[in-house]
């Protein structure tokens, strides 16, 4: 009976030590020596306090772009994605009715003008006076300029960017009806891009223009550095968040409508960081090796956060003061005393 109770002791003796460790961190009997390894004194360092919120590229030169002319359209030049140049012919609109007011016009100066010749022989015959000579006189100059504006009028049926850029929208295609102030094209300058993005009341006061910002777009794998443009002072009445425009750099790669995520300086605060090489990754669990007063190596657990210049931040399972090591050669493991040069 007493060996049977002996023997369950050390099944289950041998079982616990198991389970606390099973890395090849098992307590060794005896300390073994290892050659000189990195080692880092944590101290609490100073890391800024960042904001991230998403938002979208667009344009901050943004035309819409309609017909002065009302009429239908007989033909589009352009169509989406397309680049444009100052000047250059977007589309044409049928301009019959302002073919019919430039025949009037043309008809009434023509009545105008013969009627102003035959009041100039009367005149000279004193059969009129003066004042009923400067009045169809008058009347003259007034068709003359009524024919000027059909003119000018009817040469809004050939539609000109007035800037240059790339059509992001087609509204209207060829045959339908134009009215004066319906858009049909939009236009975007893609040199003048920026992020819109939301942010929150309780962070829009830290956030001025000219502020830098880093701009990440995830589909590009690239960090830009941007500056706020502008800060919408008055919230948006279902989010109550702030709208920020923030301007970014040109570049060929950038282009409107894309995914971006904004991360705004909100301060400082202290922290302990640790070299990325010093942590060990385990099946999701993160750790490190620390050495205490004696140069005795311990394998710890802990709880990582944000990375920072080549650093992880350390949340939890570390302490200031403590020391980290790293690289030893031969591999590091609890028990082992590490030597020094």
């Amino acid at each position: 009976m007493k060996s049977a109770i002996v023997l369950a002791i050390s099944i289950l003796f041998i079982g616990t030590l198991t389970a606390c460790n099973k890395d090849a961190e098992d307590m060794p009997v005896a300390l073994q020596s290892s050659t000189v390894a990195h080692n880092l004194i944590l101290t609490l360092q100073e890391i800024p306090v960042h904001y991230v919120t998403s938002g979208i590229v667009t344009s901050d030169h943004r035309v819409s772009i309609s017909s002065r002319l009302p009429g239908y359209i007989s033909d589009i030049k352009v169509r989406e994605g397309d680049q444009v140049k100052v000047g250059q012919v977007l589309l044409y609109i049928d301009p019959v009715n302002a073919k019919q007011v430039l025949i009037q016009a043309k008809a009434d100066a023509n009545n105008a003008k013969l009627e102003l010749q035959r009041y100039e022989s009367l005149l000279h015959e004193g059969a009129v006076t003066p004042q009923q000579f400067d009045k169809v006189k008058l009347r003259y100059e007034v068709a003359k300029s009524q024919v000027k504006q059909a003119k000018h009028q009817l040469s809004y049926a050939k539609v000109i960017s007035p800037v240059r850029g790339v059509v992001v929208e087609k509204r209207m295609e060829k045959g339908d009806l134009a009215s004066p102030g319906m858009p049909i094209l939009t236009l975007e300058d893609p040199s003048s891009l920026l992020v819109e993005t939301y942010v929150s009341e309780q962070f829009v006061g830290q956030i001025h223009e000219d502020d830098a910002v880093d701009v990440e777009i995830a589909s590009l794998k690239q960090h830009f550095k941007g500056v706020v443009r502008q800060v919408v002072q008055a919230a948006d009445p279902i989010s109550h968040q702030f709208l920020v425009k923030v301007s970014l750099p040109s570049m060929k790669d950038i282009h409107p409508g894309m995914y971006a995520e904004a991360e705004f300086k909100m301060g400082m605060r202290k922290a302990l960081l640790v070299p990325e090489k010093a942590v060990i990754t385990q099946a999701g669990l993160h750790a490190v090796y620390v050495m205490d007063a004696a140069s005795i190596v311990h394998y710890r657990l802990i709880r990582i956060g944000q990375a920072y210049q080549g650093k992880l931040e350390v949340l939890a399972g570390l302490h200031d003061g403590e020391q980290v090591v790293w690289g030893g050669k031969p591999a590091l493991k609890t028990g082992m005393k590490l030597s020094h040069e």
